[in-house]
């Protein structure tokens, strides 16, 4: 098979969906690997490097004439035009974006979104919502260390002792356990919120404190279940209960790192503007879901900007949106990793290209196929 690699195109966008450790396996099976030059630099890897792995170095049109195209983010309409009919796209494609889908079906491209990856134990190998918000939750904590004018862990001086800084996680998925874990190593103390009950062992493990809310009624404890590793939307009775409580948390904070996120859904406000007047003048919100609060505008906090730093009643908020990127190397690394597993599903050294629709994540993963949408 001819598969392509071309260079990222969107905004801020600096991982790649290839790697020499990728592409040489891939070499090794037998395939053709064309990357774009260029296309690894912002992830600090170099044309020749992928040379050395067995790739040949081409041009954007090259890239994009290939049996399977590898990519980080969804084809805009000039991507997908330098497709022809029938290629196969793999990527993080955004299964709920109806409109880069009809995009890529009118283009007649077979397209597979690693987002919809069904949460199985089979599928881990290639979560890339996993790998990728892992390392989200690694550089939250991170700049909000680098935005805090005061030491993180608790400081024994001659001039005296500095307290520990007070951090405050919303939402313990994959995000929120490696902000907890990073805030740990930085010597912080550790708060943690989550609707489901089921996290806060793992909380507990990682040197956080759980914030518990009850459950008083069976529509409370059903959604606080989830789904498939996700949170549900809780009933209005749990969330004012809940918010009274992380309130009383906030106000304390010197840092908040919010990550709560339902697929498909506006981000959850955990953040109230009156919680953020709440808090010290020199204190630091990081929003992960930024940008992605009701009709495009907030996330976790309404105040959030997207992409921006901003400050509001004295503490500073980063509604930095795609923090995986700001890792480039690592996070290209895992990504590439998950791609590469996907493949080994959808292409055998025997007969190359296999689309087994009887395969549960090759199934779920299907957005567009013959000029149609398919995703389920």
């Amino acid at each position: 098979m001819l598969i392509g690699v071309p260079a990222e195109t969107t905004a801020g966008e600096t991982r790649v969906a290839l790697t020499p450790e990728t592409a040489k396996k891939l070499v090794a099976q037998g395939h053709t690997v064309r990357v774009q030059a260029g296309a690894g630099v912002a992830a600090s890897v170099t044309d020749a490097a992928y040379q050395a792995a067995g790739a040949e170095i081409t041009d954007i049109d090259g890239a994009f004439a290939a049996d399977i195209v590898l990519k980080v983010r969804t084809p805009d309409e000039a991507e997908a035009a330098r497709m022809k009919p029938g290629t196969v796209v793999v990527g993080m494609l955004n299964p709920f974006d109806a409109a880069g889908l009809q995009r890529l079906a009118t283009a007649g491209l077979t397209s597979f979104a690693l987002e919809a990856a069904p949460r199985t134990t089979r599928a881990q190998s290639m979560d890339v919502l996993s790998s990728q918000a892992n390392i989200a939750g690694y550089k939250a904590v991170m700049m909000a260390a680098d935005k805090y004018q005061r030491f993180f862990p608790m400081l024994m001086t001659a001039a005296g002792t500095v307290k520990a800084a007070r951090v405050v996680i919303l939402g313990v998925g994959v995000a929120g356990l490696q902000a907890i874990a990073t805030a740990k190593r930085l010597g912080a103390v550790i708060e943690a919120s989550d609707v489901r009950p089921s996290v806060k062992e793992q909380i507990e493990s990682l040197g956080g404190k759980f914030i518990e809310v009850s459950y008083d009624t069976d529509e409370e404890k059903e959604a606080a279940v989830g789904v498939g590793g996700y949170a549900k939307p809780m009933p209005a009775s749990w969330l004012a209960r809940q918010q009274v409580e992380v309130a009383k948390r906030v106000a304390l904070a010197d840092i908040v790192i919010s990550t709560a996120l339902i697929p498909g859904r506006a981000a959850p406000t955990l953040i109230t503007e009156d919680m953020v007047k709440s808090m010290k003048p020199g204190s630091v919100i990081v929003d992960i879901a930024a940008g992605k609060g009701a009709d495009g505008i907030g996330g976790n906090c309404p105040l959030s900007e997207a992409d921006k730093t901003v400050v509001k009643h004295g503490v500073t908020i980063v509604g930095e949106t795609n923090l995986a990127a700001l890792v480039a190397a690592d996070a290209s690394a895992l990504y590439a990793r998950n791609v590469l597993d996907f493949l080994k599903l959808i292409v055998t050294k025997e007969s190359g290209l296999k689309i087994d629709l009887e395969d549960d994540i090759v199934a779920a993963c299907r957005m567009t196929q013959d000029g149609q949408i398919t995703r389920k």
